[in-house]
């Protein structure tokens, strides 16, 4: 039986479909207050019939940090995808995200191990690259170097990945995947896919950095194909195209038939706004909309390398384009019901 962690997220409701629609069951995680109605809802943009298929999920509340709910949660698996992840650039998030982004990792990893799991693919992110000082093509040969311009997520991710290779070094047959910017149709006001939101409700403001990008529903074919692949110890990056967070507004624009952000906001711009964004934070008690980490990362160009996939798959990313005209077609459907 196959298990999935963060099945409720963007990568794991998408990964929930597409193995729905081969697997007899499929066991997956969440919270015991989750809404699986996101989940319903990501299935029902590829298909009318989701009734049928999601009833081949066997649900299981389980915590990450929870070895005994997750010990029953184990029972038969034979294939372990890891989508679980907290994201947050919130400073008062940082212990919580480590606990749950590293221990999480942690006890999936023994519990393979336990269990004599066949393999686990875990997605992880390209911030577990680390930061660079310079605009060099981003490889996975790229060697982590402790630095001040690492956020806490790229820390907590970076750590989480050494947990796979400590399981790795134990006998466990894992491949590791770092995505870059994760598009596709979600949570519209929450993560990555927020940006489609913004665009439609009328965003003025772009900032200069770049970055790469890609389409979930590839994140999920590669890491689909890549654990029935007999490859292990291996990580992947998981990138469509480089871009500039301009072009990616534009693309968004174009489809909805908005206008496209026109003013550029600049490093300089982008410290006052997350100075002044962390003082109404206090003020409000509220969680900040822009971060130093966001404000910085939206102004730095930051490009991939997808040969190292593509060599080994054969595998052809969508175009970026294409994702962002397609998963705009879906935010329309949902506003116009």
């Amino acid at each position: 039986m196959i298990l999935v962690t963060g099945a409720t997220g963007l990568v794991g409701s998408h990964l929930l479909y597409q193995l729905c629609q081969t697997e007899t069951k499929v066991r997956a995680l969440k919270r015991d207050r989750s809404n699986l109605d996101a989940v319903r809802k990501t299935f029902s943009y590829y298909t009318k019939d989701v009734d049928s298929l999601f009833q081949k999920i066997e649900w299981v509340d389980a915590d990450l940090l929870d070895l005994s709910a997750l010990e029953l949660a184990f029972k038969e698996i034979t294939l372990v995808y890891h989508c679980a992840a907290w994201i947050s650039f919130n400073p008062k998030h940082r212990y919580k995200m480590r606990q749950n982004n590293v221990r999480g990792t942690e006890n999936m990893v023994n519990l393979c191990l336990a269990h004599d799991v066949e393999k686990l693919v875990y997605v992880s992110s390209v911030a577990a690259l680390g930061a660079t000082e310079n605009q060099e093509l981003k490889t996975e040969e790229n060697l982590w170097v402790d630095s001040p311009k690492n956020s806490h997520y790229a820390i907590s991710k970076y750590q989480s990945e050494l947990e796979v290779w400590r399981g790795i070094e134990e006998g466990l047959s894992a491949v590791i995947v770092n995505p870059s910017i994760i598009l596709g149709p979600g949570n519209w006001r929450k993560g990555s896919s927020r940006i489609f939101y913004q665009i439609w409700k009328g965003l003025s403001f772009y900032t200069p950095g770049a970055n790469g990008f890609v389409d979930v529903r590839d994140v999920v074919d590669a890491i689909v194909q890549l654990m029935h692949n007999k490859t292990t110890s291996e990580r992947y990056v998981l990138n469509g195209e480089n871009t500039s967070y301009q072009q990616i507004f534009d693309y968004i624009a174009e489809a909805m038939g908005k206008k496209s952000p026109s003013i550029k906001i600049s490093p300089w711009l982008s410290g006052i706004a997350w100075r002044l964004a962390k003082i109404v934070s206090v003020l409000t008690r509220k969680a900040p909309l822009l971060t130093k980490e966001t404000a910085e990362s939206g102004n730095k160009t930051t490009r991939f390398s997808n040969a190292k996939i593509k060599s080994l798959l054969n595998f052809k990313f969508r175009p970026v384009k294409k994702s962002c005209f397609d998963f705009s077609d879906f935010l329309r459907m949902d506003l116009e019901k």
